[in-house]
């Protein structure tokens, strides 16, 4: 009687230390959630009522303003969209493939400048050649100037997330490299056809931290392209932020007269709906393999 008792008091120690976590991450969850709402709703109101009252979890003057000032030429943002989504999954599927391939080698305990090679990969994540090195070096020396290469070259291989690779493909245990070899597998066959299934989650992880660089990228834009056709998303919608600072700035000093009044507050917020809302898309389908992912890159040393 006395061990069901205790059994009983546990169970019910459990339930509510689970109810309790419940609350506590829904709680948390909401939080994350209100300033994503904030964004939409503030994009969903007028740019009077923005200024006068800010912002508000439901919209104030509902109006779609600073929409229509974004998809006022809607044959640009499809154009930048598809630039964006195209250097997307080029540049992921290069970066993945380049830093799965990168971090399999350095785990490998057959291979005996491991440490030496990881050693140089950390090193380039504490000093770099710098801008303008680098700004000579993407234009005179390799001619990248209004190429689409500009934009997918300097993010293909990231120090980080080749470390953060390896780690994963260490968890893999050897002995299955071993067993293949054994069986007269080649390097190449054992990588593709045995590694790359087992690391699906370290793939997904990593994946998506690069597509979010790439989808999120506007400064390498600015650096080599000058053509508008070849603007991506983000650093096409940039430029019409500055545009609508500069007409409002205009407009309240007297420079400019007769101006249209563009919306500028509502418009930040549209603005960062347009860009986030196709990538927030994807996280559902990776999300099973995120944590995983993470939990065992950051875990194994």
């Amino acid at each position: 009687m006395r061990g069901q008792k205790n059994l009983i008091r546990a169970d019910k120690g459990e339930r509510s230390f689970s109810l309790l976590g419940y609350f506590f991450m829904a709680a948390v969850s909401l939080i994350c959630l209100i300033p994503f709402w904030l964004i939409v709703s503030g994009s969903l109101s007028s740019e009077q009522s923005v200024v006068r009252y800010g912002f508000s979890l439901l919209p104030r003057d509902f109006c779609f303003d600073a929409y229509r000032s974004i998809f006022s030429g809607w044959e640009r943002i499809l154009r930048s969209y598809l630039v964006t989504i195209g250097i997307t999954a080029l540049g992921t599927g290069l970066s993945l493939m380049l830093t799965s391939m990168g971090g399999y080698v350095l785990q490998r305990q057959d291979f005996p400048y491991r440490n030496k090679l990881s050693f140089f990969v950390y090193f380039t994540t504490l000093f770099s050649g710098g801008l303008i090195p680098t700004y000579i070096l993407m234009v005179t020396y390799l001619n990248m100037k209004n190429t689409y290469l500009a934009l997918i070259l300097p993010s293909l291989l990231t120090p980080w997330y080749l470390m953060l690779m390896r780690n994963f493909i260490k968890s893999i245990p050897f002995s299955i490299v071993e067993a293949a070899k054994i069986d007269g597998a080649g390097d190449w066959k054992i990588f593709w056809q045995m590694i790359l299934p087992l690391s699906k989650a370290g793939l997904a992880t990593v994946g998506l931290f690069i597509a979010l660089g790439y989808w999120n990228n506007w400064y390498f834009a600015s650096l080599y392209i000058t053509r508008e056709e070849m603007y991506p998303l983000q650093y096409l919608l940039y430029q019409l932020l500055s545009s609508a600072e500069y007409l409002k700035k205009a407009a309240a000093s007297g420079v400019a007269t007769g101006v249209i009044q563009t919306p500028s507050e509502t418009l930040k917020m549209a603005t960062a709906v347009v860009v986030t809302g196709p990538i927030i898309l994807l996280y559902p389908f990776v999300q099973k393999y995120f944590v995983k992912g993470v939990m065992i890159g950051s875990v194994k040393g």
